[in-house]
């Protein structure tokens, strides 16, 4: 297994439906505190990754942990992790203020222990004044945000980010990835998959590359955007890298 001090650790993690093969093989190892950033196209396996680090569903082989503990024990596994899915997990019925209320009790974590924290980041995030509205009355935007608070606000060790940004205005966006970064610089490790390549050039430590369900390149955006460039000549940046790579060819100078 990965290293035992890691964050985020997978060794030779697969996972299989049927015939096809979502994740390959994946070894992973993500350092306390990192933002990592995972990229790949639609259908390279990120998805199914986040679902097997996250509990959600079970490896065909290998192993994954996180904050040490074996993703296969998710109850252990939900007192250390926040999750921010590409579909938020709203219930319209609620207010905003209910819904976190609901997301704290289903950790069996206090309000009272959350609440400051909760209210502070919906206060930065311009959505504290809506906290008592329905959330069918929502934006897509606002829904975004909401997400982001409950993903966080009872401290995680570890929280999985998918598509934060997604339909969020450019200042609320510049705002969440303030708070990511203020997330990581609190030692919690943020795993953020996103398909806006400037968020991850801005903001992440390690970026990961996934291809057909395996890992073809990992380093900072830097090492990568220097190495697209001996390739691609000056000029590239993240995005050259990251279509370079997830070719059939592109993987030589990974």
């Amino acid at each position: 297994m990965s290293e035992p001090s890691a964050a985020v650790a997978a060794e030779s993690l697969t996972k299989r439906y049927g015939p096809t093969t979502a994740v390959d093989e994946l070894d992973l190892s993500i350092e306390r505190g990192d933002i990592y950033g995972f990229l790949g196209p639609n259908g390279a396996g990120k998805t199914t990754t986040m679902r097997i680090f996250t509990g959600l569903i079970e490896p065909t082989g290998g192993e994954a942990r996180v904050a040490g503990v074996p993703c296969t024990d998710r109850r252990a596994l939900v007192e250390d992790i926040g999750l921010m899915p590409e579909t938020p997990p709203l219930y319209d019925q609620l207010t905003g203020r209910e819904q976190l209320q609901f997301a704290a009790d289903l950790r069996n974590v206090p309000w009272e222990t959350v609440a400051d924290t909760a209210l502070s980041l919906c206060a930065s995030l311009d959505l504290r004044a809506d906290l008592d509205r329905r959330i069918d009355g929502y934006s897509k935007g606002m829904g975004q945000k909401l997400s982001f608070v409950q993903a966080v606000q009872h401290d995680p060790t570890v929280v999985f980010l998918d598509e934060p940004t997604s339909g969020l205005d450019p200042r609320a966006a510049k705002t969440l990835r303030e708070l990511i970064t203020d997330l990581a610089d609190g030692d919690t490790t943020v795993f953020l998959s996103t398909h806006i390549l400037p968020v991850v050039e801005e903001i992440a430590d390690v970026v990961g590359v996934l291809h057909g369900g395996q890992l073809v390149a990992e380093g900072s955006p830097a090492e990568l955007t220097a190495a697209a460039a001996r390739d691609e000549g000056d000029g590239a940046d993240l995005e050259d890298a990251f279509l370079a790579l997830t070719t059939d060819d592109g993987t030589a100078w990974a």
